[in-house]
């Protein structure tokens, strides 16, 4: 395993996943007393690993059709057309 590869992955993921939505939706099912923060932690968890895969197998499948390249623009475009839509709806 590449390490320095596992750490621009890892901070990447982790920076775009503090204060979005997901992280919000978790802290809401946590605050609710009558439900086991355990429970909260594992769902949550397991959903990040389920949409964490699903790109991953997205990814490579796309990769086979589309050069490495004109995903990483498409990517880029989609990152600024949400972004600007975010700023539209504020």
């Amino acid at each position: 395993m590449d390490w320095k590869i596992f750490a621009t992955i890892f901070a990447a993921v982790f920076i775009a996943e503090l204060g979005d939505k997901t992280q919000l939706a978790t802290m809401l099912f946590a605050a609710d007393k009558e439900v086991s923060r355990w429970t909260v932690f594992l769902a949550a968890s397991a959903a990040l690993v389920v949409a964490s895969a699903i790109g991953v197998v997205a990814g490579s499948l796309l990769s086979a059709y589309i050069n490495e390249t004109v995903l990483s623009y498409i990517a880029g475009i989609g990152f600024i057309v949400i972004g600007v839509y975010t700023l539209y709806q504020a």
